[in-house]
């Protein structure tokens, strides 16, 4: 635990993402509520350090509902970098009136993305009927 209060995470933005999205399916009252399943169709990766396209039809996210209307994300996609290395993202996290905050984790075997491998996410995003833009940092 550190010595003093923690006042600001030090981040810095990676790169900003545009999620494209499928009509939702949904599992109505289940045993852990709603369950809301929306396909990532593609999108697109812009940033000073990765830039590329969402694989089309590489992931999803599987909202899931509760009885007080709580909502947790649970969301999986692949990148395809513009200097060709794939770099898997999946993340959780809440949504809150149109804005989702998460923390993803990265997963490549491509040497000049090793660095994500070891680093800890924090994207804030909002959707729309065009589908959900974020914004993605790395904890310094």
């Amino acid at each position: 635990m550190p010595d003093e209060p923690l006042h600001a995470i030090p981040a810095k933005h990676i790169f900003s993402a545009h999620l494209d999205v499928g009509t939702p399916s949904y599992v109505r009252n289940g045993p852990e509520g709603t369950k809301l399943i929306v396909a990532i169709t593609g999108g697109t990766i812009t940033g000073d350090r990765v830039n590329g396209i969402i694989v089309p039809n590489s992931g999803g996210d599987w909202v899931s509902v509760g009885a007080n209307g709580s909502m947790r994300i649970d969301v999986r996609f692949t990148i395809q970098t513009d200097d060709d290395a794939t770099i898997y993202v999946s993340y959780r996290g809440v949504l809150q009136n149109r804005r989702a905050i998460c923390a993803p984790l990265f997963e490549t075997g491509a040497e000049q993305y090793a660095w994500l491998n070891a680093s800890q996410g924090i994207g804030l995003g909002n959707s729309s009927e065009q589908g959900v833009d974020y914004d993605f940092y790395l904890i310094d």
